[in-house]
């Protein structure tokens, strides 16, 4: 692998992992939740 892909992988993978430890996949996973109900009419 080219060094540029190490960097690009690693630093993915950091940023993933300080959105796992602020709990943001919690939000998102609202927000998702919130458009779909949106969307159909309940919410």
């Amino acid at each position: 692998m080219k060094r540029s892909s190490v960097l690009l992988l690693l630093a993915g993978a950091v940023l993933i992992a300080a959105g796992v430890l602020r709990e943001e996949h919690v939000t998102v996973l609202h927000k998702g939740v919130n458009l779909c109900l949106e969307c159909v009419g309940i919410g």
